[in-house]
């Protein structure tokens, strides 16, 4: 059974899991926030084998903290801070961190070397296209740092090793065993960080595989 929270608002509702960074999904409802994230564990399983570890066939859920969401939350971004988050992360926490953050950042390396660089536009044809949508990831990436203690330029999409060197910076601070406080002054916590750099990149990910076919 897996360990849910629930960050709530009138529109909508996300829900994630709080020990596989990156699971999460939103929906209007509770019910369907809880339904919509069942239905892509068959999508962050790759995620979880990659990185060496087993996922359940078929998760349950237990919902140990419901948060208000806030504005954010409202245009579909994860932004509550619930109480399990500032629980002290160990070394055996923070390696699983590390290797589903890899699992992740490699998933979408891999399909956006293969994606079309015209992706299918939505139903009112917004959406970005390939190039553009990586540009946004690692551009978030970068602008992250600044919530966990790093500070770098956002790297072009075509800069290998400047990608490098932010994931990098990523992986030796959410690698490392912390007390569960903020990283920083006014940053994020080690658990939300991973739980957010996850979430963003394997969101585009499988936008870009929706919308490349």
């Amino acid at each position: 059974m897996a360990d849910v929270y629930l960050e709530v608002t009138d529109k909508k509702v996300f829900a994630a899991s709080l020990d596989w960074p990156g699971w999460g999904r939103f929906a209007k409802t509770e019910d369907d926030a809880l339904g919509a994230l069942a239905d892509y564990g068959t999508r962050y399983a790759p995620i979880a084998t990659a990185a060496g570890y087993n996922f359940p066939a078929a998760p349950t859920f237990k919902v140990v903290e419901r948060v208000p969401g806030t504005s954010a939350t409202q245009f579909g971004v994860p932004d509550a801070h619930p109480d399990a988050d500032n629980r002290a992360v160990t070394k055996a926490v923070a390696d699983r961190h590390k290797k589903l953050l890899i699992a992740a950042w490699e998933a979408f390396a891999a399909f956006a070397a293969t994606a079309p660089e015209s992706l299918r536009k939505g139903p009112r044809g917004g959406g970005r296209d390939r190039d553009k949508m990586i540009d946004h990831v690692y551009g978030a990436e970068a602008g992250y740092g600044r919530k966990i203690g790093f500070k770098l330029p956002q790297p072009a999409i075509d800069d290998t090793a400047a990608i490098t060197a932010v994931h990098d910076e990523v992986l030796a601070i959410l690698g490392r065993p912390h007390d569960g406080g903020p990283l920083v002054d006014n940053g994020w916590t080690s658990r939300y960080a991973a739980r957010r750099y996850a979430w963003h990149v394997l969101d585009h990910l499988w936008e870009m595989q929706d919308r490349a076919e």
